[in-house]
């Protein structure tokens, strides 16, 4: 294995990831870090699928649950973090396994980040205020009227996308699109990346997706963790609040869906977030060095695939 390797292994919600992370972080002497926007919350595990307290004791686990729900995480600061983390587990003569979903996370670490500032909090709060009062369509307006080309981008119905941009263009005065063409700023330039993208057929991460639900709900005591969170009433715009199941669960916990019609919901959503996921891993990220197309469940082949690219780069 070169210098300054990094394994980066990323695919839909269920695909296995985790555990093709864990066989790596085993066999090559591996630290695991976290590359979920979901699984950076310390009081949302189960719900986010992080790795279970006997997975993290047998091969070290990096930031995971390293924020309260109450935080905004954000891409740029976890890129950081990202880098930090990395030049620290090179320095202990290990590899670094970074495993996640979300795909603007692995193309920071990556590609890079764009060079846009941190946006002011105050300009959230009346971006914030402003979609309270006017609406999403009026905030998408103004998105339009001041940046064509981003708009052209974005749904009027994708709020967080919406938001942001509008939080960009009122921070900054620049276009999004302007902001988009500038270089990207290398947070760890002298890695050499081996990529590996698990695609399994859609059917197959579904029937994976509910298992996985209705182990939550049944066994693991998801309801729980979600009813404690739902107590807390923080903000519905926070990331944390909109981990996939937690509205959905919620309405049940709140008295508003039996718990059928709330867990039919939840895979609704499940099942379409995976489509897109899917569907940006292969539009988005086509460059890869590995990719496995279906579910990972322990086959030696995969291994020995990675073993060699590691090797050869």
């Amino acid at each position: 294995m070169k210098e300054n390797s990094v394994l980066v292994i990323t695919g839909p919600t269920a695909s296995g990831k985790s555990k093709l992370a864990l066989d790596m972080a085993k066999k090559l002497n591996g630290v695991i870090i976290n590359c979920d926007s979901m699984q950076i919350y310390k009081d949302i595990p189960i719900i986010a699928a992080s790795p279970s307290e006997e997975e993290q004791k047998e091969v070290e686990h990096r930031l995971f649950g390293i924020y309260d729900c109450s935080k905004r995480g954000n891409v740029v600061e976890w890129a950081e973090l990202c880098a930090e983390t990395i030049r620290d587990v090179w320095s202990k003569g290990k590899l670094p396994v970074v495993v996640g979903g979300t795909g603007m996370y692995v193309n920071a670490l990556v590609d890079g980040v764009s060079p846009i500032p941190e946006i002011p909090q105050e300009v959230r709060d009346d971006v914030q205020k402003r979609l309270q009062k006017q609406g999403l369509y009026r905030l998408y307006r103004s998105v339009r009227a001041a940046d064509k080309e981003i708009a052209a981008e974005i749904s009027p119905r994708d709020q967080m996308r919406v938001v942001r941009a509008l939080e960009i263009i009122r921070a900054t005065k620049i276009k999004v699109s302007d902001w988009y063409k500038m270089p990207l700023i290398q947070k760890l330039p002298e890695a050499k990346y081996t990529v590996v993208k698990i695609m399994p057929a859609l059917e197959d991460i579904e029937e994976c997706c509910n298992k996985r639900l209705d182990k939550m709900v049944y066994e693991q005591g998801v309801l729980k963790e979600i009813e404690t969170l739902l107590s807390r009433e923080l903000p519905n715009d926070l990331p944390a609040m909109k981990a996939l199941g937690v509205q959905e669960l919620g309405m049940f916990i709140r008295g508003l869906h039996n718990l059928g019609e709330a867990l039919t919901e939840a895979k609704t959503h499940i099942r379409q977030y995976a489509k897109r996921q899917r569907t940006w891993l292969r539009n988005k990220l086509p460059n890869v060095d590995v990719v496995w197309e279906k579910i990972y469940a322990g086959e030696p082949e995969l291994i020995k695939q990675i073993e060699e690219k590691l090797e050869a780069e």
